[in-house]
C-alpha cells in the first residue's frame, strides 16, 4: 500500500485515499472516539444493494465494522467547483434530473434493513433535549411544523443525506452517490426535501442543489418512476431538512465540546446554527426574515475601546490569521487552517459586538417576560407562538448571525 492521503470533507467520518497493486482506492473509517456499533457492514449492504438497482454507487471491495474499502470514482465532490466551474457547464443542465432518477431508484429498488426513522419531529426534538442546548429558533419550528404534517408519500430507504457535496459529478453529470451513513427507512419525500436545503446550494441562487427548481425535482422524480409529491409536502420536507441541519449543528459542536472528537471544524460548526434558524425562520416567516434583516444590517453596535495596549484584540487576531495564511499547507490542513481562520472572524466580530448585542437580547427577553432563552424555548414548545416571540426569536437570530457570519444577512 503507498499513497495514503485523507481527503477533504467528512465532517463526522474520515475518507482516506491509497493505492493497492496498482489500484487507486478509497477506505473510510469513523474518527478515534466515534462508537463503533456495526454501521459500516451495514453501509456497504445498502451500497451493493444501490448499485445493483441502477443507483451510481461506489463498487464495495470490502467491510467490516470499523471501515469500507471501495473502489475510486473520478470527478469532482467540490460543490463550489461543480456551481462555477466551465468544466462542469454541461452537468449542471443535467444534475436535477439524473439526482431524481438516481433517488427513484433507491426509494422503488432497495430493500435493506435499515434503523426506521417514523417521526422526524420526535427524532430531532429528542436529539436537541439531550443536547441540553436551549433554541427558540428551533422550537418554533418543531411547533410549525407538527400542526402543518402533510400525509406520507410513501415509505422506503432513504439516502438521509443526499446533496451537492455527497455527489461526485464529472463533466457528464453524476459519477457516484456518496457517504451512506445516515441511510434509514422513512418517507422518500424526506431525501427530495433535504436537496432543497439552503445549505446545500452553495451561494448559488436555484433551489435544488444550486442548479434546478423545484418544479424540475418533482417533474424529473415522477417520469423515472417516483411516488408523486406537491409542492406544499416538498416545502415541508425542504423545512423538516433545514430544522434538521441546525440540530446537526448542535450536535457536533457537542461532539467537539464533550472531548469525544476534538476538532476546530466541529467547533466552527456550532455557530453555523443561526445561519440553519435563519433559513428556517425564512420559510415559516419570509416578509418578518426580510424586514428583519434589513432593518439590522446597516446597524452601528460598535463597541467602546477599553483601556488596553496596542496591539489591540483585533489587531492580535489578524496577526495570527496572518501567520496562518503563510504557511504552506496542502490538502486536509489546508482546509482546516481556512477555518481556523474563519473562527478568529467570528471571535472578532464577537468582542466588538458581543456586549451591545447580549445586552439587547436581555431587554429583548424581559420584554416577553422570560428570564431565558431556555425559558422562551420552553414557553413555545407548550404552544406559545404570537407575533411578539415569533419577531424576538427572528431578531435574536439575525444578532447572532451578524457575528457568526454577516454576509448570510444579504438574502438570495
Amino acid at each position: 500500500m503507498s499513497g495514503l492521503t485523507q481527503l477533504l470533507g467528512g465532517a463526522s467520518r474520515e475518507t482516506w485515499a491509497f493505492e493497492l497493486d496498482g489500484r487507486r482506492l478509497v477506505v473510510r473509517c469513523d474518527p478515534d472516539g466515534a462508537p463503533r456499533v456495526g454501521a459500516m457492514s451495514r453501509e456497504a449492504e445498502l451500497l451493493r444493494a444501490a448499485a445493483k438497482a441502477g443507483v451510481p454507487a461506489p463498487h464495495v471491495l470490502d467491510a467490516d465494522d470499523t471501515s469500507i474499502v471501495m473502489e475510486w470514482l473520478p470527478g469532482e465532490t467540490l460543490a463550489r467547483r461543480i456551481l462555477r466551474d466551465d468544466e462542469f457547464a454541461s452537468a449542471r443542465g443535467v444534475l436535477v434530473e439524473q439526482a431524481a432518477t438516481a433517488l427513484a431508484r433507491l426509494h422503488a429498488g432497495v430493500e435493506v434493513e435499515l434503523p426506521e426513522d417514523l417521526d422526524p419531529l420526535s427524532t430531532w426534538r429528542t436529539k436537541l433535549d439531550e443536547l441540553g442546548q436551549p433554541h427558540p429558533a428551533l422550537e418554533l419550528g418543531l411547533s410549525r411544523l407538527e400542526r402543518s404534517r402533510p400525509a406520507l408519500v410513501a415509505r422506503g430507504v432513504v439516502h438521509g443525506d443526499f446533496r451537492l457535496g455527497n455527489w461526485m459529478v464529472d463533466a457528464g453529470g453524476l459519477v457516484g452517490v456518496l457517504d451512506w451513513e445516515l441511510a434509514h427507512t422513512g418517507d422518500v419525500a424526506e431525501d427530495l426535501g433535504w436537496m432543497c436545503v439552503r445549505s446545500w446550494r452553495f451561494g448559488a441562487p436555484l433551489p435544488v442543489a444550486g442548479v434546478g427548481t423545484r418544479e424540475e425535482l418533482l417533474s424529473a422524480y415522477a417520469a423515472a418512476g417516483g411516488a408523486a409529491i406537491d409542492a406544499a409536502t416538498l416545502r415541508w420536507w425542504e423545512a423538516v431538512g433545514t430544522l434538521r441541519w441546525g440540530v446537526i449543528c448542535v450536535q457536533q459542536a457537542a461532539t467537539h465540546l464533550s472531548g469525544a472528537v476534538r476538532s476546530v471544524e466541529l467547533a466552527a460548526i456550532g455557530r453555523r446554527v443561526c445561519e440553519v434558524e435563519l433559513d428556517l425562520l425564512e420559510l415559516l416567516e419570509p416578509h418578518l426574515v426580510r424586514t428583519t434583516t434589513q432593518e439590522r444590517v446597516a446597524e452601528d453596535l460598535t463597541s467602546l475601546a477599553g483601556p488596553h495596549d496596542r496591539p489591540s484584540a483585533d489587531e492580535l487576531l489578524k496577526a495570527v490569521q496572518e501567520w496562518i495564511g503563510g504557511l504552506e499547507l496542502a490538502g486536509r490542513d489546508r482546509f482546516l487552517a481556512r477555518v481556523a481562520s474563519r473562527a478568529m472572524d467570528v471571535v472578532r466580530r464577537e468582542l466588538e459586538l458581543g456586549p451591545s448585542l447580549a445586552d439587547r437580547h436581555a431587554r429583548r427577553l424581559a420584554a416577553l417576560g422570560v428570564a431565558s432563552d431556555s425559558e422562551l424555548a420552553a414557553q413555545i414548545r407548550h404552544g406559545r407562538d404570537d407575533p411578539e416571540v415569533v419577531r424576538a426569536v427572528c431578531e435574536s437570530v439575525v444578532d447572532k448571525l451578524r457575528v457568526a457570519d454577516p454576509a448570510q444577512l444579504v438574502r438570495t
